[in-house]
């Protein structure tokens, strides 16, 4: 039982640190916008998850969600503001 809320604490750890990025990613194209609606999608994907329970994939979303803003933001998709 502890494993299961550690885990949700987890996902919810990592949509905490992705969602402030949303609003302030500038988008480079039509590419960005197509990238960025696919990084919402994974969000709103965990989220569901998470609310039904299905930690495994609310966790691996999160995650898909986190590798679009990584490697967009390294192919000058996404220009993130710490940059």
């Amino acid at each position: 039982m502890d494993k299961l809320k550690l885990t949700e604490k987890e996902v919810e750890k990592w949509l905490d640190k992705i969602e402030p990025f949303i609003d302030q990613i500038q988008l480079s194209d039509e590419k960005g916008e197509e990238m960025m609606e696919n990084m919402k999608a994974y969000i709103s994907d965990s989220k569901h998850f998470l609310g039904s329970g299905d930690l495994v994939r609310a966790f691996e979303a999160v995650i898909w969600a986190w590798a679009i803003l990584e490697i967009c933001t390294q192919l000058g998709v996404f220009q993130r503001p710490e940059q």
